[in-house]
């Protein structure tokens, strides 16, 4: 069963699309809400939104199956990622809105989540193991990319409205400083957009496992606002929207394959 995709690359650059699956596994569909089974909370369209990187030399990662089956950025024994706030574990039971994701009585066991985690979660992080040993082997050095959008209000997750470009470096420890200010001088350097640095969005469990500048391997995360690129409503891409957005994350990109 093939459960991601892998697009292999020529530059020091990973690209990691975690959450922009959207299938449902057949005998997952019927246990699902009706709003459930609409995927809402994918990071729509973000694989379209990179495709340019391809040109760049970076190598490509992204999953088919949607995180409601399993989030692939959650740490295998679920701890929490941001311990005190509200947030979705490692097979979601709500939600970013706070709704159901299963109807009464259709939660996954215990057993049923090991059964999804050696499934579809272990796959997809040997492939990314595998791919940033292989792209280190090569250059010496690796950045590990992690590609992420979200509804620009969740007022279950954060207060107001979230900044269009959330570069999450794990307080710091995921990639050199040289980096990160590299990164935020790119944003500051245009007025287009708001961002923040370390904000609500530090980055998740890819960024803060894989992450490790003293071995050449630095990771961040961009969390970006959806309405920069789509309607958040129909979940249409918005190509206006997004050949603007789409030309920041370009800079950003280049920041990062410049040698430290």
């Amino acid at each position: 069963m093939t459960t991601y995709t892998l697009h292999q690359g020529s530059a020091p650059l990973l690209i990691s699309l975690p959450h922009d699956g959207v299938a449902i596994a057949d005998d997952l569909v019927s246990r699902l809400t009706d709003s459930a089974r609409r995927v809402p909370d994918t990071d729509w369209h973000v694989a379209r939104l990179y495709d340019f990187a391809r040109d760049l030399g970076a190598s490509m990662l992204v999953p088919r199956y949607s995180r409601y089956v399993v989030d692939l950025n959650r740490p295998p024994d679920n701890a929490s990622l941001y311990p005190g706030q509200n947030s979705t574990g490692l097979c979601p039971l709500v939600e970013f809105s706070g709704a159901p994701i299963y109807r009464e009585g259709e939660e996954p066991s215990a057993s049923e989540i090991e059964t999804r985690v050696e499934r579809y979660w272990r796959p997809y992080h040997q492939a990314l193991a595998d791919e940033l040993q292989r792209i280190h082997r090569e250059h010496g050095r690796c950045v590990l990319w992690e590609g992420h959008s979200i509804r620009s209000v969740v007022p279950f997750l954060f207060e107001g409205r979230l900044p269009d470009f959330n570069l999450g470096t794990a307080g710091g420890h995921s990639c050199s400083a040289t980096l990160r200010d590299r990164l935020a001088g790119v944003l500051e350097a245009q007025a287009d957009y708001s961002y923040v640095v370390d904000g609500r969005f530090k980055g998740g469990y890819i960024t803060r496992h894989y992450g490790r500048p003293q071995h050449g391997i630095e990771a961040i995360q961009l969390e970006l606002a959806q309405a920069n690129y789509m309607d958040e409503e129909s979940f249409l891409f918005d190509s206006e929207r997004a050949s603007e957005t789409r030309a920041v994350i370009h800079r950003l990109l280049e920041a990062a394959l410049e040698a430290g």
